[in-house]
């Protein structure tokens, strides 16, 4: 049993040393980083009351309601395709005709002029594995996830007319009426989200990339949209409440874990941080290649089923 371990201990070590480009990151490295407290934020919330019946009558039992987040996608946004930072996944992303091209107009200096950026982007499932699982157990009750692990719900070169084009988003009035649907803070904004299409006015490599992740989430986490995709979404049913869909700047809607190009071990929702503070260091943040990942954790709510019929809870 020893010597079993330490192979596989070794085989993890010399994985997790090969050389990749920079930026990359690989499957076992985003499942390491699931091992996160700060971005699970795992609570007891309330109680839910279910009524249980039998031959001899019937009576009222409870359970736990626990509430904490789970990591549902992996989205990357970057400048030319096959260019995915999670290696794996890279090839999905592969130039198909008519989507060919991207990047920007200009290098990625911080404060020169306004010119468009352009970012394919990718959502795949989470590929949390029994070990995030384990450790998620530990705590106590826990509820489960709605996404696939490695599930391709959305590839941006397959979505040709809409992320290229804006067609028809760019007439929708979320993208012709200024101060609806925009990520930043005030005074800062990092871009709208109308249309829901790879380019943006933008001076930083970074905001232009975090725009175009909060995009992507935002047409996945829906059903119904024009564009080709896949919904990652769940029904409510007794005991179980799932997300909802992704909101930007809403806090307990979902938070963000930088993964690439340096790894995060904290969450948070764009902007982040926002500017100013002058002092912050975006040095982490900027990628050589523009391209970038985060892992996209959502809050789930839940209880363990003690009856045939649910009676309602308390808590958040």
């Amino acid at each position: 049993m020893k010597i079993t371990l330490r192979i596989v201990r070794l085989r993890l070590a010399s994985l997790l040393a090969v050389t990749l480009p920079v930026g990359a990151i690989t499957t076992p490295q985003i499942i390491a980083s699931a091992l996160s407290p700060d971005c699970l934020e795992y609570r007891v919330a309330g109680i839910c009351y279910w009524l249980l019946c039998t031959p001899y009558g019937c009576t009222v039992k409870t359970s736990v309601k626990v509430r904490h987040n789970l990591p549902d996608l992996v989205v990357s946004a970057y400048s030319t395709p096959g260019d995915n930072p999670w290696q794996e996944m890279a090839v999905a992303g592969t130039a198909l005709p008519g989507a060919e091209e991207g990047g920007d107009t200009h290098s990625r200096i911080t404060h020169n002029k306004t010119r468009i950026r352009f970012k394919n982007a990718d959502a795949f499932g989470h590929p949390a594995d029994a070990a995030f699982y384990r450790f998620l157990s530990g705590l106590g009750y826990s509820c489960s996830g709605s996404a696939v692990p490695f599930q391709p719900y959305f590839v941006s070169t397959l979505d040709i007319l809409a992320w290229r084009g804006g067609i028809p988003e760019m007439f929708y009035p979320e993208a012709l009426t200024p101060g609806l649907r925009e990520l930043g803070a005030p005074g800062d904004l990092w871009g709208n989200i109308y249309p829901r299409a790879g380019a943006l006015g933008q001076t930083n490599d970074y905001k232009a990339a975090a725009t175009m992740a909060q995009r992507a989430a935002d047409i996945v986490t829906r059903t119904g949209q024009l564009h080709v995709y896949l919904p990652q979404t769940t029904s409510a049913r007794p005991g179980y409440w799932p997300p909802e869909p992704v909101q930007e700047g809403k806090p307990g809607n979902h938070t963000w874990q930088r993964l690439s190009p340096q790894m995060s071990t904290t969450c948070a929702i764009f902007p982040d941080p926002p500017d100013p503070p002058a002092t912050a260091d975006w040095r982490d943040r900027y990628s050589e290649n523009g391209s970038y990942s985060w892992a996209l954790w959502r809050p789930y709510a839940c209880c363990q089923r003690r009856g045939q019929t649910f009676l309602g809870s308390t808590g958040g």
